[in-house]
């Protein structure tokens, strides 16, 4: 505890060493200008007559005992005056004091910076692109979008010359025509194919394209739908379901069943899953040429010439995985037990393979 000047002064040896300290020069205010203003004192160079010991750190204090009742120290470290009084040292600095007022308010802070900008939506969907493709005999154009055909635009045939007039008039317009005998228009998805007539039998000059929820496009990209069309179970191929005709109802799904010639399958009205004796007349009038039944145009299929404009394409197959593709094709037949025509890059025939039954190829239909 701090000691009150009262308190120093009243104590007999305290007081004598005072007055001592006066007579030899060194006075009470000085003394308490010593104590006031001790953060500036830095040394000492003496002991005063009054007995006051100079120590260098107050922590060093001597004993306070009965003997050096009154006896003074200062210490260098702290600046402070000690006392020894009732056996306790006493330091002669004030007490502490009050705390300062509250300080005034901070001036309004910079104004924050602006927050971060929000994610970017997400892109919306593309919209289907349309392309459109010359028609093989250069009659027209095939129109796709989104991969399927929308429609065909056929040119016009030039009109006959117009008759000489008295007065020289310009001939007559000539007319278009539709082209409908080398078109197939599939009622139910509106898509066109070309077809071909060999010998005494009328087919589809393309792949079919109709989409079923069990049919595939060769690597599940809709590009090869567009070029080669679809892969088809037998049983889908076949209608098994009953969907369009029950000639074929149960087929290829492990119960018995009888196929009822021509089986339409999932071909267009009017038109039928061959047969493999069906396949076998049409393999006859192209001169049982494998080379005749292949498009054009494969690296795989040098000797290809497409000589009646079947253009059998190589779209390989699905057994697992899709494998094939630019090597070989099948068709499948309506034929029990899962017969398929095969073309390769030098053979063509018919085979029967009913563990294939659930291999995905395509379907080439024939006009009823």
């Amino acid at each position: 505890m701090f000691l009150k000047n009262s308190l120093l002064i009243s104590h007999p040896r305290l007081r004598d060493a005072l007055s001592l300290s006066k007579g030899a020069g060194l006075s009470l205010l000085a003394f308490a200008v010593l104590v006031a203003c001790g953060d500036e004192v830095t040394e000492v160079t003496e002991v005063n007559e009054s007995g006051m010991k100079i120590i260098e750190k107050g922590e060093k204090l001597p004993s306070c005992t009965t003997d050096n009742e009154g006896a003074l120290v200062y210490a260098l470290d702290s600046a402070a005056a000690y006392a020894c009084v009732n056996r306790e040292w006493t330091s002669f600095k004030g007490d502490k004091g009050d705390d300062g007022a509250n300080g005034k308010d901070g001036k309004k802070g910079d104004k924050g910076d602006q927050g971060k900008q929000g994610e970017k939506g997400d892109a919306g969907k593309a919209g289907a692109s349309c392309t459109v493709e010359p028609l093989p005999d250069s009659s027209g154009f095939k129109v796709l979008c989104g991969g399927d055909s929308v429609g065909v635009v056929l040119n016009g045939k030039k009109g006959d010359k117009g008759d000489k007039g008295d007065k020289g008039d310009q001939g007559k317009d000539g007319k278009s025509v539709d082209g409908a005998e080398n078109i197939l228009i599939d009622a139910r998805d509106k898509q066109i194919y070309r077809i071909v007539t060999i010998g005494t039998q009328t087919w589809m000059a393309e792949n079919l394209n109709y989409k079923t929820d069990d049919s595939r496009c060769y690597n599940d990209s809709v590009e090869y739908c567009t070029k080669y069309g679809r892969l088809y179970r037998w049983p889908d191929a076949m209608d098994s379901a009953a969907v369009f005709s029950d000639n074929a109802k149960g087929c290829g799904d492990g119960v018995a069943y009888t196929i009822k010639t021509p089986a339409r399958g999932i071909c267009p009205e009017g038109w039928h899953i061959p047969t493999r004796d069906e396949w076998e007349v049409l393999y006859n009038a192209m001169g049982e040429s494998p080379y005749a039944m292949q498009a054009k145009g494969f690296e795989n299929w040098p000797d290809a010439i497409d000589a009646f404009g079947f253009s059998a394409l190589p779209t390989g197959y699905l057994v697992g995985r899709y494998v094939g593709v630019g090597l070989y094709t099948f068709f499948w037949s309506a034929t029990p037990e899962a017969f398929y025509w095969y073309v390769d890059v030098d053979r063509a025939h018919s085979n029967q393979a009913p563990a294939y039954a659930d291999a995905g190829i395509s379907v080439r239909c024939l006009k009823d």
